[in-house]
This record gives C-alpha cells, sequence and structure tokens, in this order.
C-alpha cells in the first residue's frame, strides 16, 4: 500500500505538474542551447572576427564552456536552498536568472562596436546562464518525482528531460527559420539577435506555469519531520545539506558523476559539434546540419518518455547501460554517414545517435532522484549531475573541435567519446538498482538511510525513555 506521499496525486494535478516543469525546463534549455548553436554558427564572426574562422569556433566554445564552470556553483547554492526552502521557489529564480542573461545577449554591443568589452559581457551573461541552469535541473526532476506515482516514477520523472531535446527543437527550429529567411549577412549583422530577445516572451510564460503548481508533498513531509525532530532535540540545527551529501552519499555523487559522463559528452558532439564538423569537413550547409539536428531532436523528444517507461518496467540500470553501451558502438557509424556529405545519411547519424543517447538520459532523473534522502536530494542529484558537466558537456565541443583541428579527422573524436562510455559503463555497472525505494521513506532507510537521521532517532528515544 502506497504511504500518503507516495499516493498517486489527482491525474489532473500531476499533469499540471509535470507541464510546468516540463514548460520551464524547455525554455531554460532553449536559452542555453541557443548559445550554443550559436557559438558555432555566428559569435566567431561577431565577437571573434580577427581570429582564423577555426580558432574564432574554439574561442566561441571556450565562452561556451565557461557556462558549464558555473553550474556547479548554481549546483551547490540551489540545491541547498532547495533542501531548505523548497523546489518551487528556487524554480521560479533560476527561470528569472536564466530568461534575463539570454533576453541581454539579444541586446549586447559587438566587437565592432565596443571591441574586447563585447566577449566579456557575453562571458559574464553566460555565466549566469550556467548558474541558472546548474539549479534548474534538480528542482524541476523532483518536483515531479516526489508528486508522481512511484509505479511510474520513470516514465513521469522522464517528461522534464524532455525539455532538453524540446528545448533543442525550439532554438534550432528558429535559428533554422531565420537562417532560411536570411541572407548571411543579415543573419549576422542582426537576425541572430532575434532567437534571443524572444526568450523575454517565453520567460513570462514559464513563470505564470510555475507559480501555479504546489511544493512537492514529499518535501512538505520531511521539512515537518525535521522540525519536529528539532523541537524534541532542543532546537539542534540540522547539518548543512552539503555536508551531509559529502558524508553519506559521496560514493552516489561519484556514481552519477560517472553516469553523466557518456551521457553529456556524447549530446554535446551530437548537436553542438555536429554543426561545426557537418559544415567544415563534410561540406554540408549550416542549414542543412541544423535541419537534421532538428528532425532528429523531435524523434529525441519522443523516445525519452518511452525509455523512462522501459526504465519502470525493467529497471534504471538496465536501460542506462543500454545506450552507453550502444553510443560507444555508435561513434564510428556516425562519423563515416555523415562523411558521406547526404543529408539523409546526416539524419540518420543524428538521430540514432540521440535515440541512444535517450536511453541514458530518460531514467536519469529518476535514477538520480532515488539515490539521495529527501532533505539531501536536491544537493545530491544536482551536485552529481552539475559537477560532472564541467569535465564532460562543458569542453566536449571545444576538445571536439581541437581532435579535428589537429587531425584532420573524426576517429580521435569517436575515441574520446568511446572513452567516455567506458567509464559511465563502470559507474553504472557498480551502482545498485533504485527504482524499488519509496521517495516518501524522508530519511532514506531504503537501503540509504543516513547517519545523522540514525543518530536523531536514538536521541528522540533517549528523551522519550
Amino acid at each position: 500500500m502506497s504511504s500518503p506521499a507516495t499516493a498517486p496525486p489527482p491525474a489532473a494535478s500531476l499533469k499540471r505538474i509535470v507541464a510546468a516543469s516540463l514548460i520551464g525546463t524547455t525554455i531554460e534549455w532553449y536559452d542555453f542551447f541557443l548559445y550554443g548553436s550559436a557559438a558555432a554558427l555566428v559569435f566567431n564572426k561577431v565577437f571573434f572576427p580577427d581570429s582564423d574562422p577555426l580558432v574564432g569556433t574554439l574561442l566561441s566554445f571556450l565562452t561556451y564552456a565557461v557556462g558549464f564552470a558555473a553550474r556547479p556553483l548554481g549546483a551547490l547554492v540551489f540545491g541547498h536552498y532547495g533542501d531548505r526552502l523548497g523546489r518551487k521557489k528556487l524554480l521560479v529564480l533560476s527561470l528569472l536568472l536564466m530568461g534575463g542573461a539570454t533576453f541581454a545577449i539579444g541586446l549586447l554591443p559587438t566587437h565592432a562596436t565596443v571591441g574586447t568589452a563585447a566577449p566579456v559581457l557575453l562571458t559574464v551573461l553566460r555565466l549566469v546562464q550556467g548558474f541558472a541552469l546548474g539549479g534548474e535541473w534538480g528542482g524541476a526532476v523532483l518536483l515531479v518525482s516526489e508528486h508522481g506515482d512511484a509505479r511510474r516514477r520513470g516514465f513521469w520523472a522522464s517528461w522534464p528531460q524532455t525539455g532538453a531535446p524540446a528545448g533543442q527543437l525550439l532554438a534550432t527550429g528558429v535559428l533554422s527559420l531565420l537562417t532560411a529567411v536570411l541572407s548571411d549577412a543579415a543573419f549576422t549583422s542582426w537576425g541572430w539577435r532575434i532567437p534571443f530577445l524572444l526568450s523575454g516572451v517565453l520567460v513570462i510564460v514559464g513563470l505564470w506555469i510555475r507559480l501555479s503548481v504546489d511544493e512537492s508533498p514529499v518535501f512538505k513531509a520531511a521539512l515537518a519531520q525535521a522540525e519536529a525532530r528539532k523541537a524534541t532535540q532542543g532546537g539542534a540545527a540540522e547539518k548543512l545539506p552539503l555536508v551531509s551529501v559529502l558524508r553519506h552519499h559521496w560514493r552516489d555523487v561519484l556514481i552519477a558523476m560517472g553516469a553523466r559522463m557518456a551521457e553529456n559528452i556524447s549530446y554535446y558532439v551530437i548537436t553542438a559539434f555536429i554543426l561545426v564538423y557537418a559544415t567544415t569537413s563534410a561540406g554540408l550547409s549550416k542549414q542543412t546540419a541544423l535541419n537534421a539536428v532538428l528532425i532528429a531532436s523531435a524523434v529525441h523528444f519522443a523516445v525519452i518518455p518511452l525509455w523512462g517507461a522501459l526504465s519502470d518496467r525493467v529497471g534504471r540500470r538496465p536501460v542506462y547501460l543500454l545506450g552507453a553501451a550502444g553510443i560507444g558502438l555508435w561513434m564510428f557509424p556516425f562519423f563515416s554517414l555523415i562523411d558521406t556529405g547526404t543529408f539523409g545519411n546526416l539524419i540518420l547519424a543524428v538521430t540514432v545517435g540521440l535515440v541512444l543517447h535517450g536511453a541514458m538520459y530518460a531514467p536519469q532523473a529518476a535514477f538520480f532522484s532515488e539515490m539521495f534522502a529527501t532533505r539531501m536530494r536536491y544537493s545530491g542529484a544536482s551536485i552529481g549531475a552539475q559537477f560532472a558537466s564541467v569535465a564532460a558537456g562543458a569542453p566536449a565541443p571545444l576538445i571536439a573541435t581541437a581532435l579535428l583541428a589537429d587531425y584532420d579527422s573524426s576517429t580521435p573524436i569517436a575515441l574520446y567519446v568511446i572513452g567516455a562510455v567506458v567509464l559511465t559503463l563502470i559507474a553504472v555497472g557498480v551502482a545498485k538498482e533504485t527504482r524499488h525505494r519509496d521517495l516518501a521513506d524522508v530519511e532514506g532507510t531504503d537501503g540509504a538511510e543516513t547517519a545523522d537521521a540514525k543518530a536523531s532517532a536514538r536521541t528522540e528515544d533517549a528523551h522519550t525513555v
């Protein structure tokens, strides 16, 4: 029998919560991916015009990577307050920060106008984007995971994950439309600003929906228990969530980081670096490359909930391992198909890659949520996910571009991704299956009870005696 906190909520309520998380994550990923696509297509000309074209692209991807550097800080700050104040408040703040920074990028002066101040301002705004996204992911997936039906948690929690391909779809679609209707000169001059300015409208819609949902009932229950325990112990303060995570869940943090390596690196090679490789090595137009990513992102969006549902049936680990192994096996065919220079093969390469990526990305939300106790879940899931991004997604397009420049071959890039796959297979291989864990077991007693909780229980028993 389900506990009150894990009993399935009314269908209408759950759908509203899923919609709030999905729309919010879509907007945040739209903002984040828009920058990546623009870095590949236009920022080298607008902000680094004095550099060799490939060097300018490298510099653009360097500012792109800076956003990842801020994500761990966002994970720490948002995780801490999300575990103390609740998921909803922090999700509203993250959306405002991300949308504001993206809108401001659309207003930035270029290098031709203010010189080196332009890339500096661009980098600062990219830092704000990274900080906001570092706090967004954990809160969005937890809001759904902690509301949803435990038996279908993998399915429901995978919906916020579809915000990534939806954001990619939206960002790529807008850029594809603009490059189709504008000349190269017009797009480089002013057209690239339009997608960034559109973010302001999207944020208003996202805030309206996100403010309408309730706080997680699992978090409310955990907060009530913490307050009761504090009163029993004479006002003793709880340990900081970060301290508890690093003390009692360090192994889970390392597993989450390892699990992210193949997922994160492969995604940015397939969706961001591909815009460079297809246009420089395969001789395809940027419009063709954008259209291929657009089509593949639509398929990616559709398969993520299917992979999430499968993880409810067979477990998080088998689905995750299937995706990681599949990506490793696909890398050489991936580049071979692109090298043919045909649109059909490019679509096939990117689509299969993203379908396999979805097998890792879909169960990730439930998998990471189930690793941690409630009062440190936002911190634990965010730290594990976002610290890995610094070593994985942040340098992936940069490393791939540098390898292409040095070797003029896709082989080192494929080996780079395969190396990440090996790390992920090891991490997920040693992890415990989590799909039967009860998130309402707020102290993690289902095989993950923290020492702090045990100590608190012993103190309460002593007071009772």
